[in-house]
């Protein structure tokens, strides 16, 4: 376990550009930045991306053909899984088309237990997956480190996702 961490740590430090400054106030406005493992042909994953930086969260991305191991080593169960994983450099993930606004919000909580977020499959209208005028309502999940999930937030129409 130990070994897997030290792995997960060294990929990081190898993968994310230099953070902020030193000098930059720790606080909640201090923008969050994010690493995303996606396929290098996927539109939705580019997106989405897209989606997260015009609401201030900074996203570099790093392109895989396979990226199911990724997804295994941050411990994201087949059944949350979609197209794209984000990860912090805490190692906090966020598995799929997951809105910027409940990443900021999960991101300003306390939460020991829990490794991340996910919106599973794909849903319609979701960020990313805007169709013209379609919407599915979908769930967030909270994901926990002992592989069980709950709802995080519900998003009912195409508004909700955004502040």
């Amino acid at each position: 376990m130990f070994k897997k961490r030290l792995h997960k740590a060294a990929l990081m430090l190898l993968l994310f550009p230099l953070f902020a400054s030193s000098n930059e106030q720790v606080e909640t406005n201090q923008v969050l930045e994010l690493l995303v493992y996606k396929t290098p042909t996927c539109g939705c994953c580019k997106k989405w991306i897209s989606h997260i930086a015009n609401e201030g969260i900074r996203a570099y991305s790093k392109d895989f053909q396979i990226i199911s191991n990724i997804k295994s080593e941050y411990g994201i169960a087949a059944k949350y899984r979609s197209c794209h994983t984000a990860v912090t450099r805490d190692g906090f993930a966020f598995e799929g088309h997951v809105p910027a606004k409940f990443i900021k919000q999960f991101m300003s909580e306390e939460h020991p237990d829990a490794i991340g977020l996910s919106v599973p499959a794909m849903p319609v209208g979701s960020p990313g997956m805007e169709m013209g005028d379609q919407f599915k309502p979908y769930t967030v999940l909270i994901l926990f480190k002992d592989g069980s999930s709950k709802a995080y937030a519900e998003v009912n129409t195409f508004e909700e996702q955004f502040e």
